[in-house]
């Protein structure tokens, strides 16, 4: 069997979520809960016919929009027509309001709908655009006819690279929220209800993925963006009359406000973490079945015709040696992007089989580059994870979550448990000090 290198190159690509079945592994078994089936349970089952909002987060690139896009196939396999968006081609994640995912969401939806020939003309919101080229004096070409995702796609066109225009366009937006959110509801997608189950469909879920990367900037209230959005703002986001399934920001889940957050966007539902998948246990041995599945990750994507076995068999058309995959593994974290990261440094530096020496060169640039934005506070932060393996709900914590130097992991029966990141366990002046107290 030989090894096509250009696909496997265009497969390990780490910046694009999974879309293939033949390259998708299952790590529900490992990740502590099957939080995909729960999410599909609440709308398909439990709640079909009445609204859900459910909040899904995790740390960037530990493989959520993989987990959206399956639960996305699932819940169309049920009948559901779903309608999938990465809100970051939307909207700039650093200057974000309410008003803003209101309009991405029904662009979005009005978009999917028209290409399965449902055309909705909300008269709210024709209105509204003439008002809006009016009121900022600048050009939206628009008929009264157009379609609504024309409209909308005009407007953040026009103002996602001009930081001055949205700031205009909102505060003449903000205090039409609930006439916005009204329209949405009752012109948009409670007509989109109708016409869907007249075609057969079971219902309408929307599923906003990216705006777990929400900046955390502080804003002139005191409160982060993150926190005026998903928890100040929460109850109008939760209001949607339809199926939603929002991407949060990690850190909200270690926030005081931590319980407003579960009742306010949450409808009293915790939201779903997906962690990491574990390299090995609380007390350092390794985590045999994380690592396997790690390994199958890995040659599915050098051989998807193959099945996981025959793929593991082949290991030598990748690697010198089995040693030298289970590194790459174990020195991932079980972050997939990092995984996968690293495995693609690798391929554009050699062809297959992939060595050790050029697997260790390739960690030690990840590592350098890692260290480079560290801070003397942090490694003190750092130290004090290592120590209790537990995080607090402070703005260091968080940032040691935002910037990847600590992970997350869940355990079946020991919970909740965080290590540092692998690749910064492995500089000297984090082995001087696990020496010192180990």
């Amino acid at each position: 069997m030989t090894l096509d290198l250009p696909r496997f190159y265009k497969a390990c690509n780490p910046s694009k979520p999974v879309q293939k079945q033949q390259y998708y592994i299952d790590f529900s078994s490992v990740r502590g809960s099957k939080i995909i089936k729960s999410l599909k349970r609440q709308i398909a089952v439990i709640s079909p016919d009445e609204p859900t909002c459910q909040l899904f987060t995790g740390h960037i690139g530990c493989g959520k929009s993989t987990e959206l896009l399956r639960l996305k196939s699932d819940l169309e396999q049920e009948g559901f027509h779903v309608v999938y968006f990465e809100s970051s081609q939307d909207l700039d994640m650093a200057d974000v309001d309410v008003t803003d995912i209101l309009l991405s969401i029904a662009g979005q939806v009005s978009e999917s709908l028209e290409a399965i020939n449902i055309r909705l003309h909300p008269g709210y919101f024709a209105n509204l655009f003439t008002e809006i080229a009016d009121f900022l004096q600048t050009p939206i070409e628009l008929s009264a006819e157009a379609e609504l995702s024309l409209g909308i796609g005009k407007i953040t066109a026009r103002t996602k690279e001009a930081p001055k225009l949205r700031r205009r366009l909102r505060e003449y937006l903000e205090p039409r929220t609930s006439g916005i959110l009204q329209s949405i509801n009752e012109e948009l997608l409670g007509k989109a209800n109708t016409a869907l189950k007249r075609k057969g469909k079971a219902g309408l879920v929307v599923i906003v993925d990216n705006l777990d990367r929400v900046d955390f900037r502080p804003l002139p209230s005191g409160r982060s963006q993150q926190e005026y959005l998903f928890i100040d703002r929460g109850d109008q986001l939760r209001k949607l009359n339809c199926h939603v399934v929002y991407t949060i920001p990690l850190g909200l889940t270690f926030s005081n406000d931590c319980e407003i957050l579960k009742d306010r966007l949450g409808g009293g539902i915790p939201p779903k973490v997906l962690p990491m998948v574990p390299v090995k246990r609380r007390n350092g041995e390794e985590h045999t079945e994380g690592m396997e599945l790690l390994r199958q990750m890995i040659m599915v994507r050098a051989f998807p015709d193959e099945t996981p076995e025959k793929a593991l068999e082949l290991i030598p058309e990748v690697f010198e040696t089995p040693e030298t995959l289970d590194r790459l593994c174990s020195i991932s974290g079980g972050h997939l992007r990092n995984l996968l990261g690293l495995l693609l440094g690798c391929v554009m530096q050699d062809d297959p089989p992939l060595s050790g020496k050029n697997l260790e060169e390739v960690i030690r640039e990840r590592r350098d580059y890692l260290l480079s934005s560290i801070d003397d506070d942090e490694w003190d932060l750092l130290f004090q994870v290592m120590k209790t393996q537990n995080v607090r709900g402070d703005m260091e914590h968080n940032i040691l979550l935002r910037s990847m130097f600590v992970f997350e992991y869940r355990d079946p029966e020991e919970g909740q448990w965080f290590d540092i990141n692998p690749v910064l366990a492995e500089s000297p002046k984090f082995k001087s000090w696990w020496k010192q107290n180990n």
